[in-house]
This record gives C-alpha cells, sequence and structure tokens, in this order.
C-alpha cells in the first residue's frame, strides 16, 4: 500500500500548511483526496515534487500490507 506519511512530515518539517499548498498552486481537491488515502495520478506526484522542491520519496512510500 502507499502510505503519504512522508508528505505530512515533510509539510510539517518545512512549516508549510495545506492553505499554504493550495496557494502554491497545488488543488486541495488532490490534497483531500491524499489525506483521505486516495489514489492519485503520477502527474499530481509530479506537481507536488515540483511545488515542494523535493523527491518522491520525501512525499510517499511503499508499506507492506498486513494481509
Amino acid at each position: 500500500m502507499i502510505s503519504y506519511e512522508p508528505l505530512f512530515r515533510y509539510m510539517k518539517a518545512h512549516g508549510i500548511t495545506s492553505y499554504q499548498l493550495g496557494k502554491m498552486g497545488f488543488p486541495m481537491s488532490n490534497y483531500h483526496a491524499i489525506r483521505r488515502g486516495q489514489n492519485i495520478s503520477t502527474h499530481t506526484v509530479d506537481m507536488l515534487c515540483t511545488i515542494l522542491d523535493c523527491q518522491i520519496s520525501d512525499i510517499m512510500e511503499y508499506r507492506k500490507s498486513k494481509e
């Protein structure tokens, strides 16, 4: 499963709020999808990395399912 916890840690460490992320041009509908753990497109991942000037590993990680 993909976890977006690294994104929230990154935002907290850099003092970035969801409001600021929206002001930087990131669609809030995508942010809310991430908060709910829904799937996002590679375009959305690219947009986040561009806006935050970070790597993919800074915003998402793979966690093995417990099944």
